[in-house]
């Protein structure tokens, strides 16, 4: 189930700012991004660990993404992911925004999102 939220954040939902993400979704895309790199980040050419850099180029829009539609799935606009700029306590009001959970009915952002990935092919 991991791989199969990671693919949809990824793969079909690249840079896709609209509508809502649910917690599955975002969660399980962070704990992936999160190993992936941190493996990746063993990997070095000349002591400089330059497949982790690249990757995190390369996911850099899709976590901003899903970030910004964690948000609306509870409401707020994906603005709000500005709040990481300030030191600490953005931080931590982004990770209590992340965790809380989305509005049960539809908003103006879309209607609620499913809790399990959809099918996601690669052609």
């Amino acid at each position: 189930i991991l791989i199969d939220w990671y693919k949809q954040v990824v793969l079909k939902k690249y840079a896709d700012f609209n509508g809502r993400a649910s917690r599955p979704e975002f969660w399980y895309f962070v704990l992936a991004n999160f190993l992936v790199g941190f493996i990746l980040g063993f990997i070095k050419i000349g002591g400089y660990p330059i497949f982790s850099s690249i990757y995190s180029l390369a996911v850099l829009v899709p976590g901003l993404a899903v970030g910004a539609r964690r948000l609306q799935d509870l409401g707020k606009s994906g603005w709000y992911l500005l709040f990481g700029l300030i030191p600490i306590a953005g931080a931590i009001i982004l990770i209590v925004w992340f965790a809380t959970e989305g509005e049960q009915q539809e908003n103006s952002y879309g209607a609620v999102p499913s809790k399990e990935p959809e099918e996601t092919t690669v052609s």
